[in-house]
């Protein structure tokens, strides 16, 4: 028996996308050769973007396949100039509003290393005897009167920002790691040693401050350059703990290895100090040859020759033993 048909539906036609997105569907596996959307192609004359990211990885084409076609997209390029520009509004306004307390092109001068500059300069921190010039390299203007240093990566004898600061959280973590082996670890040992780190470095600036304005010893770019050679101590630090810790038994910065070690990085340090600190504490002056002049002139020069020797050895060692034995 054959059952009579009232009716027959119209095919039915999936609607023909007139713009095709470049963008591609987030799916995976692709479609089957057989299925609706692969007939789809019939009508559109398009590829499939599937077919697309296949070929691109066999073929040679996108690497990204249909993803690759992303960064093409007009909104995509639109969001990443926008990105672009709040991230450079961003940076201006950071170094407007810290450049009122910072001179910040002056400061990236301090940065301003190479890879060969810091080894150079650990090995002259480390062993200061065997460097024989000490005077700093200047550049002259155009008009050969204007002058200016030249940045450490073009002079070993420029103070640097970037040995001082990695020394000073390498110090920090180190000291933690030495509490960890020890089973003396708590997670506030690392802000309490990053705090009495940095309350020691301005603390010495702010002495060193102190008796350069008693002394009448004023420099443009002073404060940076205490800063700089405040924190090149850290270096004979981390070389005396790790020695100390690794070849003492245990016994940290305590046995006569500790102390043995702990005195030549101290020396060492002092030395480079008294070398480096010269153009700072003791700037060239053009004295007079009056009499009453060169009396003035020298007796300051003896007062400051003082307060450098002072500050090199009294004053590091007594902060290289504070830091050591924290």
């Amino acid at each position: 028996m054959q059952r009579s048909t009232y009716g027959q539906s119209p095919p039915l036609h999936h609607p023909v996308p007139q713009h095709v997105s470049t963008v591609p569907q987030l799916r995976s596996p692709p479609p089957p050769p057989g299925s609706a959307q692969s007939h789809q192609q019939g009508y559109t004359g398009g590829a499939n973007p599937y077919q697309q990211q296949s070929q691109g990885g066999v073929g040679g084409g996108n690497m990204f396949g249909g993803y690759g076609q992303f960064m093409n997209d007009p909104t995509a390029q639109v969001a990443a100039q926008f990105g672009q520009t709040a991230f450079k509004h961003g940076q201006e306004i950071v170094e407007q509003n810290f450049g009122r307390y910072v001179n910040v092109s002056a400061l990236k001068h301090y940065f301003n290393v190479s890879n060969s500059y810091v080894v150079n300069k650990l090995f002259l921190v480390l062993f200061p005897w065997r460097h024989k010039g000490w005077s700093r390299k200047q550049a002259v203007g155009a008009n050969g009167q204007e002058g200016w240093y030249l940045p450490p990566r073009e002079d070993i004898n420029s103070p640097d920002m970037y040995i001082p600061v990695m020394g000073l959280v390498t110090y920090v973590l180190l000291s933690t790691l030495v509490a960890g082996l020890r089973g003396e670890f708590k997670p506030e040992l690392l802000g309490l040693t990053a705090t009495t780190s940095t309350i020691v470095v301005i603390v010495e600036i702010v002495a060193v401050k102190l008796g350069c304005y008693l002394l009448s010893i004023s420099s443009q770019s002073q404060l940076f350059d205490l800063m700089a050679y405040s924190g090149y101590k850290f270096v004979g630090i981390i070389v005396t703990i790790a020695v100390a810790q690794t070849f003492n038994g245990g016994k940290g910065t305590g046995g006569w290895l500790g102390w043995l070690v702990f005195l030549y990085t101290f020396l060492a340090n002092s030395l480079f100090l008294l070398r480096s600190l010269k153009y700072v504490l003791l700037p060239e002056t053009a004295g007079s040859s009056a009499g009453p002049m060169q009396t003035d002139s020298r007796a300051k020069r003896n007062q400051r020759t003082q307060f450098l020797f002072f500050y090199s050895y009294i004053v590091q060692l007594f902060f290289m033993w504070v830091l050591t034995r924290t």
